[in-house]
């Protein structure tokens, strides 16, 4: 008989802990948060048999049309978090503002900020979707917290993680030491490491990410690069196009396989398009962690202070030495 040790999302927090010597509050928000990823993964895996799907009939705050799952997904996310004593505030792409626990509950020394479900606009046609979040360390001496403890750099993070709604559904967090992937056994309800201490191949699969739509809007440096990758002038074979349209399954991927994921900026978004708090720098924490690379085409994601929560930016994502590649591209004159 094999030996094979089966190790829960719940018994990996509780040895990190140990390891990091940190609080059972930080394992807590962890925690929660796996399991608010569980009642959102039914709902997402029940949308073409419930009256879920589709708009709600409003905007958020970017202009968008809130989908009824964003809805959902939200609240399961507050209500999961708003009342445990280990949280001062939170920041949701879904809000304008920062929201502070309310009264009524204890406040503690964390701030989460997530986006609820990100790639939405996909629900529709069944592509893949997802959850983001990242949790950081009050800096304010407010009880409740301010806004200012929810914009800072990326460096500054605790942990970050993402939720994979797919063919089955996958948390994927870092806590700094290295990042790990567990799988939703639907059968006993838990999500089951399968993924330990993922790293980005090296060398990467020579695929990248782009929608190639807005070939036109981009820079001639950017449209240079994306020419240069096809042909591969470094005389090795071009690269192959793999573009999903859904932000955490193409980083999904990218970070399995190697390769790079780019939003750049373009004409119509000369600040980019993707949202620094809530998409890029909790995406880049975990590709760092795994060996990879971030960059919004001229610095270091992790390095940039938001001056807003919904702040956006260009990036590039994936195996480090592309990563440096399209920056040295991109500043070329």
């Amino acid at each position: 008989m094999t030996d094979t040790h089966i190790v829960t999302i719940e018994r990996h927090i509780i040895e990190e802990e140990r390891r990091r010597r940190a609080s059972g509050s930080f394992s807590n928000i962890l925690t929660d948060m796996a399991l608010a990823a569980k009642v959102i993964s039914r709902q997402v895996n029940m949308a073409g048999l419930v009256d879920i799907l589709g708009k709600a009939g409003h905007s958020n705050v970017q202009g968008e049309e809130v989908q009824k799952l964003d809805i959902f997904a939200q609240n399961v996310i507050y209500r999961a978090m708003d009342h445990n004593g280990h949280l001062c505030c939170m920041a949701s792409e879904e809000f304008e503002d920062f929201i502070p626990i309310p009264e009524k509950f204890p406040a503690g020394d964390y701030v989460l900020v997530f986006d609820p479900l990100d790639g939405s606009s996909n629900i529709d046609v069944n592509v893949s979707i997802g959850t983001i979040f990242s949790l950081y360390r009050r800096v304010s001496d407010e009880e409740r917290g301010t806004v200012e403890d929810c914009l800072q750099p990326g460096i500054r993070q605790l942990a970050a993680g993402y939720v994979l709604y797919g063919s089955s559904t996958m948390m994927v967090y870092t806590t700094g030491r290295g990042v790990h992937g567990f799988t939703l056994d639907p059968s006993i309800g838990e999500f089951i490491l399968s993924h330990p201490e993922i790293r980005i191949p090296d060398p990467p699969s020579r695929c990248y990410s782009v929608n190639e739509a807005y070939h036109e809007r981009w820079s001639p440096a950017m449209q240079r690069f994306i020419e240069e990758l096809k042909r591969g002038d470094s005389g090795e074979g071009g690269f192959s196009s793999r573009y999903i349209g859904s932000l955490v399954a193409d980083f999904h991927r990218t970070l399995l396989k190697g390769g790079l994921f780019m939003y750049p900026a373009d004409r119509r978004s000369p600040n980019g398009k993707l949202r620094l708090v809530y998409e890029a720098n909790p995406l880049a924490w975990i590709a760092e962690q795994a060996g990879g690379g971030a960059s919004d085409g001229r610095e270091r994601i992790l390095e940039r202070k938001p001056s807003g929560l919904h702040e956006r930016t260009p990036l590039f994502i994936g195996s480090a030495g592309l990563v440096e590649r399209a920056v040295e591209t991109l500043s070329e004159i």
